[in-house]
């Protein structure tokens, strides 16, 4: 006879009633992303009820067999790696029962896609409302919750390349709410600096509560401070589509397939936001026609090169991206000294290659 699968959400808890009322309706939707004869149960580790046991309880009375068990967390720091599994050991230790534990939901595609809808809804009220401002002359301040972990810490700052990269923002600063740096408000402080007269501020948080509450009234504060700035504020994470179906996903992956994980954010294997064209590409090596040539080619050494001066700046190779008909990067410089025709392979044309700190920067003006 198989299992009877259970699935318990286990999330973090708050003194915040909007918060904890927001982790309900996320758990609520779940079921709807998973096989309908899969039990559902939440439960927090502090601050609310019910409280993670109390979820097992009731899957158990259910009659469920083996558990599923996710954390409600965007990454994992203390929280997923050491206060959920100890909680979750203990109570399957103690009633004999299967639990598993999935991962946080992480740097992940889907994930990417909710943050940059957020973004893009709150750059669309600016235009709306103070008319348009082009992404190239907006910075964006993407603020994580902050934890004891540089890892946890890092994957914020990963997010939030994959933002500025994928939608083309001229600058990105990443800030966080408490426990590391740089804080919120010296993080603004810093962005207003740079000469941008537009700054979204974007909380990578599932969740409202009382951080919530103190980035936007930090970012109120520095609006005061800069009023030459416009600053914007885009929503919260919350119970968007790809948010539920990445929580899905970390439910279901326990009884399926991981990807590996430097897979998962792949822009050959899934839709990337900005990259989603180049999916499924063909993927080969275009340094074959290089190969071997070395120090002794054309352009290779700063004293035969008519561009550089005391050091090599790299703009040989967008005299050379003239040439081509696709603009893409070669290291082999100036006049190959063979030709070749390029059906061997095609680049992807580089969404923000004008991007006014990209490449194209580097000419001599």
């Amino acid at each position: 006879m198989s299992d009877k699968i259970g699935v318990m959400i286990c999330g973090h808890g708050s003194r915040s009633q909007v918060a904890v009322d927001e982790f309900s309706v996320l758990a609520e939707r779940l079921p709807e992303y998973l096989p309908p004869e899969w039990e559902v149960e939440y439960g927090y580790l502090e601050f609310a009820n019910p409280v993670i046991r109390v979820g097992l309880d009731k899957l158990r009375a259910k009659g469920c067999t083996k558990i599923l068990a996710v954390p409600g967390m965007l990454f994992a720091a203390m929280h997923a790696k050491n206060d959920i599994p100890t909680v979750l050991n203990s109570y399957a230790a103690e009633h004999g029962i299967e639990v598993s534990y999935g991962r946080e939901l992480g740097v992940d595609p889907k994930m990417i896609a909710a943050a940059g809808a957020r973004v893009s809804d709150a750059v669309e009220a600016a235009n709306a409302s103070h008319g348009e401002v082009p992404l190239a002359e907006t910075a964006l301040v993407v603020i994580g919750r902050g934890a004891s972990d540089p890892d946890a810490n890092g994957n914020v700052s990963k997010i939030a390349r994959m933002l500025w990269e994928g939608m083309g923002f001229g600058w990105c600063e990443v800030g966080y709410s408490g426990v590391t740096f740089p804080l919120v408000e010296p993080c603004l402080d810093h962005v207003a600096r740079l000469g941008y007269k537009r700054v979204i501020v974007f909380p990578y948080f599932l969740f409202s509560g009382i951080l919530i509450d103190r980035i936007y009234g930090f970012t109120d504060k520095c609006a005061e401070k800069f009023p030459d700035i416009q600053f914007f504020k885009a929503g919260y994470l919350n119970d968007h589509p790809r948010v539920l179906e990445t929580f899905a996903e970390r439910v279901t992956e326990q009884v399926g397939e991981i990807p590996p994980p430097n897979c998962a954010t792949c822009k050959y294997r899934t839709q990337i936001l900005g990259f989603e064209a180049e999916v499924g590409m063909v993927q080969e090596s275009h340094h074959h026609h290089v190969e071997g040539q070395g120090a002794s080619a054309p352009g290779s050494n700063v004293e035969d090169c008519s561009l550089c001066d005391t050091f090599c700046t790299g703009e040989c190779r967008l005299v050379t991206q003239d040439h081509h008909h696709h603009g893409h990067d070669h290291d082999h410089h100036h006049d190959h000294g063979h030709t070749h025709g390029h059906d061997h392979h095609h680049h992807a044309v580089y969404p923000h290659a004008k991007h006014p700190h990209g490449p194209e920067s580097a000419r001599k003006k």
